[in-house]
């Protein structure tokens, strides 16, 4: 993971904003002691975590002797049509992921899986000879009413990508990986990688969450012809709200605890904190754009043209490319919401995966609309956020 940004923006107005309406937490409220200290990251997982980060080629070399443990194991695991739900932070991404990890031919990463995400096939040995306590489940550090134990489905595939892309989050370099790119040792590497997860879980078929792959779209359907996208959004009003909402928690939560900062960085988690970097499409003039905004202390507008530029991006990229069209499923957040049943039909057909009547009627049960904030936005800002997105947010069905 790189380190290039030596003067991370910090949320300005948050300090400025009232902490509720109506007796409902807002965007802008402070986050509570105990989300603070969920942010607190044991000794353990940084010593590992941090030795991981300063070598890559050393983690990379452990994998390879992982592959070569398993190569029995993983002689005849193929790989069938993985599946990648990919979206801006706070778009609904993470209970997708679960919902997949629950099907019983899916597989995916683990909390547990961090830090030795290069060794797992070793890393699960390990754990299957260790006694291991009862788990309560906790809220995750986002503070969204999520909870989950350390076999609760996670986003760690970034760890790979930054070993073998040095350069993929330095706001200096486009983060796009496109069908001309070509990385035979990543490529070889990550497949290995993903046999190993699929012979760990039982499973035949792969599910990854990141946001990152976003701008990887055509680089992943290279890899894997037969790769299935799910990518969701969000109404950009209530989108923005919730991720100030993170940005102001997460500079909270590493300030208070510093390890926080550096855990963040070694698991590819950018999206928000001290040092938050804006995912470069290759519009360099718009990302300039929007650090120079953030900055500045103009948040809403920031998110606005971040929030523009990368679905702007993603819509591109999707009506130039057919293939790519038949692959991808926008998720509209709110439907999936309000219309669950109709939507989780089609995005478990989209998947390829069968699921009966009784399970789509439990998942579709747990979707509604999130009631533990509110957006606190005043006039001009909701002005500010329509007419920056609303061009974008009409390709996407937003009126």
């Amino acid at each position: 993971m790189s380190d290039q940004d030596p003067s991370p923006a910090v949320d300005k107005t948050a300090s400025n904003a009232s902490p509720t309406d109506n007796g409902k937490p807002t965007a802008r409220s402070r986050p509570s002691d105990a989300a603070i200290a969920s942010f607190a990251v044991p000794t353990w997982i940084d010593r590992v975590g941090g030795w991981q980060h300063r070598h890559p080629r050393g983690a990379i070399r452990l994998g390879n002797f992982d592959t070569r443990m398993a190569g029995e194991a993983i002689a005849d695991v193929t790989i069938d049509a993985p599946i990648y739900v990919a979206g801006l932070a706070r778009s609904g991404t993470t209970i997708l992921l679960e919902l997949l990890a629950e099907h019983p031919a899916v597989g995916t990463h683990r909390y547990r899986d961090f830090p030795p995400v290069f060794t797992p096939w070793l890393w699960d040995r390990w754990l299957a000879r260790v006694p291991q306590a009862d788990e309560t489940a906790k809220e995750r550090a986002h503070g969204d009413g999520i909870a989950v134990t350390s076999q609760s489905p996670e986003a760690f595939e970034e760890v790979l990508w930054m070993a073998f892309f040095p350069d993929t989050h330095d706001p200096r370099h486009s983060s796009v990986l496109n069908a001309q790119t070509s990385a035979p040792e990543f490529e070889r590497f990550y497949a290995e990688h993903i046999r190993k997860v699929l012979a760990i879980r039982d499973a035949k078929r792969y599910a990854a969450k990141g946001n990152y792959n976003l701008m990887r779209l055509q680089y992943l359907q290279k890899m894997f012809d037969d790769a299935r996208f799910v990518l969701p959004i969000r109404d950009p009003v209530w989108h923005i709200a919730s991720l100030m909402k993170q940005q102001t928690l997460f500079e909270a939560g590493e300030r208070e605890h510093p390890r926080a900062l550096e855990h963040m960085r070694r698991v590819g988690h950018f999206e928000f904190g001290l040092d938050r970097r804006p995912i470069h499409t290759g519009d360099q003039a718009t990302l300039e754009r929007v650090e120079n905004l953030w900055a500045d202390g103009h948040e809403v507008e920031g998110w606005a043209h971040y929030w523009a530029m990368i679905y702007a991006d993603v819509a591109d990229r999707i009506d130039a490319d057919p293939k790519l069209e038949d692959a991808a499923l926008i998720v509209r957040y709110e439907d999936m919401c309000t219309n669950s049943h109709e939507v989780l039909t089609g995005f478990y057909a989209h998947c390829g995966l069968d699921v009966d009547e009784a399970t789509l009627d439990a998942a579709a049960s747990r979707l509604r609309m999130p009631g533990y904030y509110k957006p606190a936005f005043s006039d001009e800002e909701l002005a500010i956020i329509r007419d920056i997105t609303g061009p974008v947010a009409a390709r996407y069905g937003y009126s």
